[in-house]
């Protein structure tokens, strides 16, 4: 498996490279990782109601084919792609969430912070707070999208959403709970520890 470092990308072409890889690949195209930052950003999924948007702060929102409602991804918040051959793997949808979710949740371990699943709000929480996003497409048993973790950002653009559809639901990040701020040294440890539950090697 391919883990890509794009560094921070404005989300749009991003989006569009991910359906692109995913239109292309055939049964013999090698499963990638995404690993990447976005500026600020508002998307919104196919069942996302307007009015989870609860008022402009000049952020672009853009209208994306992931499940689920409206959240915000910005500068300090590690984002990661899966794109992958579900077939393959043999492995169903909800097995693949909770991959992610417990990759999640073994990364914050290290840190000594305690997480846990959410039950009907895919995602990882900190007692009430949300601290990473999750939402995936896939097209011919192959997935796109992924998982965002929230690092040393500010959070102040949540303020103008329910986040995933949930109004008032608080947010978290990692630095707030343990200081850490390196992106880069948390996003790659998080693309370690999807490998693992992927059970895969990363090049």
């Amino acid at each position: 498996m391919i883990l890509r470092r794009l560094g921070r990308v404005d989300y749009a072409p991003t989006f569009a490279a991910m359906q692109e890889f995913t239109a292309a690949r055939d049964e013999n195209t090698v499963d990638e990782l995404w690993l990447c930052e976005h500026p600020p950003v508002f998307t919104q999924g196919l069942s996302g109601k307007p009015e989870h948007l609860l008022k402009d702060i000049g952020i672009a929102v853009v209208q994306i084919d992931r499940g689920g409602q409206i959240t915000y991804h910005g500068p300090g918040q590690v984002v990661v792609y899966l794109l992958l051959d579900l077939r393959r793997r043999a492995l169903k949808v909800r097995d693949l969430v909770r991959r992610i979710e417990q990759a999640v949740i073994d990364l914050l371990a290290d840190y000594g912070v305690t997480a846990a699943r959410l039950t009907g709000a895919p995602g990882v929480y900190v007692g009430a707070a949300k601290i990473a996003a999750l939402g995936l497409r896939v097209k011919h048993g192959c997935s796109y999208h992924g998982v965002a973790l929230n690092v040393a950002m500010d959070l102040t653009p949540y303020d103008a959403i329910n986040p995933c559809g949930y109004e008032g639901m608080a947010v978290t990040q990692l630095s707030d709970l343990t200081g850490e701020c390196d992106t880069v040294k948390v996003g790659e440890a998080l693309a370690a520890h999807l490998a693992r539950q992927l059970e895969q090697e990363i090049t």
